[in-house]
């Protein structure tokens, strides 16, 4: 019992021991682990004019050169072409980025 409790002390130690960076990847890649299903709706005025099905996670993309981030997102889902909210045949998985400045956007999981 007291192995178990000091290989706990011994994690959260390390974890809280990380930067700010190092936990968000570590949340990461639990959530890649468990996986989601993300539905990401493009908004154009106040209609959707894209929306893309089983999403398992939007990534940030990282400079080239430098420290920071760059101001787009990027990730893969099934394009659904006629905006029904269901995978219909047909409709394949896509690549797809969008601005984080000039893009309205919604990012859910699937209540379904």
């Amino acid at each position: 019992m007291r192995i178990g409790a000091a290989i706990f002390v011994f994690l959260v130690c390390g974890v809280v021991g990380c930067t700010q960076e190092t936990q968000n990847k570590i949340g990461r890649a639990v959530q890649n682990w468990t996986g989601t299903d993300g539905i990401l709706e493009i908004y154009g005025g106040d209609k959707v004019v894209k929306r893309f099905l089983k999403i398992d996670k939007i990534s940030t993309a990282a400079s080239t050169s430098g420290t920071g981030s760059r101001p787009y997102r990027f990730g893969y889902g099934i394009l659904d072409t006629n905006l029904n909210g269901v995978v219909d045949k047909g409709e394949k998985k896509v690549y797809f980025e969008f601005s984080d400045y000039s893009t309205p956007y919604v990012f859910y999981e699937n209540p379904q």
